[in-house]
């Protein structure tokens, strides 16, 4: 699954110096990775298939030669044991097991980005309380866009670190 575009550190930290650029990036975040979520979540939906494809077809096979599995007598407890000892089966296991990992940590994703609104919303209080008071300059609003999008684009090489560590 592609994660281009998705830089899961920088895009939930809060630039307190332009809350309204936050709010003006806000939707088109969770948008952005609601809907990396929801790909997640269909992975790993279509790996959940896989898997009970893959226990299916072992099952037919065990049950027509289960010699070939080292079965000397056919009971549930056996075929179940055999098709999870199964190298192709394990080897699907552990793809469902990546893509669960994906996909929890997407919706993680998604929910620090609420969290994101909220921390939002509270610093706009405390802003509209003279929280932050000091001299008041007017901002260039396009200009603080551009820079934040030009910005982006150069931090496209960095890779969104949501992989599971190996052992």
């Amino acid at each position: 699954m592609k994660r281009e575009g998705l830089f899961f550190e920088k895009d939930i930290t809060i630039d307190e110096n332009a809350l309204d650029i936050e709010w003006l990036d806000q939707p088109a975040l969770v948008l952005k990775y609601s809907q990396y979520a929801a790909k997640s979540k269909q992975l790993l939906d279509l790996a959940k298939e896989n898997i009970d494809i893959k226990r299916a077809e072992l099952d037919q096979k065990i049950r027509k030669n289960p010699e070939k599995y080292k079965i000397d007598k056919v009971t549930e407890t056996a075929i179940s044991n055999a098709i999870l000892l199964d190298e192709d089966f394990q080897e699907i296991k552990n793809e469902y097991i990546d893509k669960k990992y994906e996909a929890e940590m997407a919706q993680a994703a998604v929910w620090a980005l609420q969290d994101k609104k909220a921390a939002l919303e509270n610093l706009v209080r405390l802003n509209g309380q003279s929280y932050f008071a000091g001299p008041s300059v007017p901002r260039n609003l396009s200009r603080e866009a551009q820079k934040r999008k030009d910005q982006y684009e150069a931090n496209a090489a960095v890779k969104f670190t949501m992989t599971r560590n190996k052992k």
